[in-house]
Formats: structure tokens, sequence, C-alpha cells
């Protein structure tokens, strides 16, 4: 079954290149133009991926992106023509994993899609895999997490921080490495975005967070016991 896009993009000369250039790469494309169509066809369609143009009509990229992650852990990319760090920074606090500046090659746009569904899919294990710390427990096959016995929502990119963290628990890792592990060596933004996401992450953890060490001047470490 093809992966499904949906694609918020209110330009619709872009819009239909973009299109042309995923259903060409075996996608499923579902558009809208606006950001409340937007959301009432994601419920609808329940995508595997959004592209999410910030400029758009009667609620803004940043707003849908928002609301997105109050519901879902969907991967999502922006597309923008505002190229400052602070609106990279801004739109991945908002739980965004990826960030397109315009003008852009749709066939470049393509590739980072499959490769953000690659580094999302690959967290999906064959066989069950289930890792524990203090009242949490990371389940990889469903790509779920448990704390206290509840499960907590996790965007993509603070489930592969986590993960990636538990996997290398007891080790101080970078926030370059994190970046370089989780964003890929193409991002080109703000090393301070690992802070916003490991201080969201922080906040859904609850008293399991206080596993997550910050080690000052080097980065952060999973440490079993405190």
């Amino acid at each position: 079954m093809n992966k499904k896009v949906l694609l918020v993009e209110d330009e619709a000369r872009i819009r239909e290149v973009i299109a042309d250039y995923f259903i060409e790469n075996g996608w499923d494309v579902h558009e809208a133009d606006n950001g409340q169509d937007a959301l009432l066809w994601f419920d609808t369609l329940h995508p595997d991926l959004v592209i999410l143009d910030i400029m758009i009509p009667q609620m803004d990229g940043f707003e849908v992106c928002r609301h997105l992650r109050k519901r879902s852990g969907v991967p999502i990319i922006l597309l923008t023509a505002k190229a400052a760090d602070q609106d990279k920074i801004s739109g991945f606090e908002l739980g965004a994993d990826d960030y397109v500046t315009k003008p852009f090659s749709p066939k470049v746009l393509v590739a980072r899609a499959n490769a953000l569904m690659k580094r999302v899919e690959s967290n999906h294990v064959p066989e069950a895999h289930m890792l524990t710390f203090g009242s949490a427990v990371l389940n990889r096959m469903a790509h779920r997490l448990e704390v206290g016995g509840a499960e907590v929502e996790l965007a993509p990119k603070e489930y592969d921080i986590l993960l990636y963290l538990l996997l290398h628990k007891g080790a101080v890792v970078s926030r370059e490495t994190i970046i370089a592990k989780i964003w890929g060596i193409a991002f080109d933004g703000d090393s301070r975005v690992v802070d916003s996401h490991i201080k969201k992450l922080r906040g859904k953890l609850g008293y399991e967070s206080r596993h997550i060490r910050t080690v000052v001047g080097s980065g952060y470490k999973f440490e079993e016991e405190t």
C-alpha cells in the first residue's frame, strides 16, 4: 500500500508540482489549501506524512502544526519562504521534523520525505522489544511509551531522542551527535533544537525525566539509577 501524504499549500502551481513528484514516486497525495481544511483532512485521511506550508490562510502552518502535535506523532515537514534560524527553531519546538526553505527542488523534497520516513520506520523493529526505566516502558515494536501504566504520546523526534539515549545509556551524547543521528547530517539549523526537544520530552516523562541528565558543556546522558 502506498504511503499517504497530506500536502498543505495555498499556491496552486507549487502544490501541483509537488504533488506530481510525489505521485511519480509512489505516494498517494491529498491536498489542502488552508489550515482549517488541513485539520479536517487529517482526521479523515490519517496520513503517513504532512507537508505543511507556514504561510497559509485561515490558520497558519505553525498553528496547524501545534494542533496536529496535540493529536498525533505524524512526521511533519514545514515549507516556508523564511530562512531565519528563529523561524526554524519555532517550527522544531512545535514538533516539526524537518524544515524546507523556498525556493526548493521538488526532487529534494521527495528525497527528504523518503529519508524521514525511513528514519521513522527504522524504529519499528520486527520483534517485540521492551525498554524499561523506572515506571516507564518503551515498546519499540508498537512505537509506544507508557509511564506509570498510562500511554504518553511522543512526537517522532522526541521518540527518536529517547530511544537513542536509552540505547546509549551511561554514555554522554553531544548535541551534535543527536542532530547527526536523529535529524541527519544535512541538518543546517541551530543545535538548540535538541534542548527544546529534550525539554518537551522531560515534561512528558514527568518524574522519570530524572534519568536524563544534562552534562554541562557536553550534552546529555541517560542514567539507569539516579
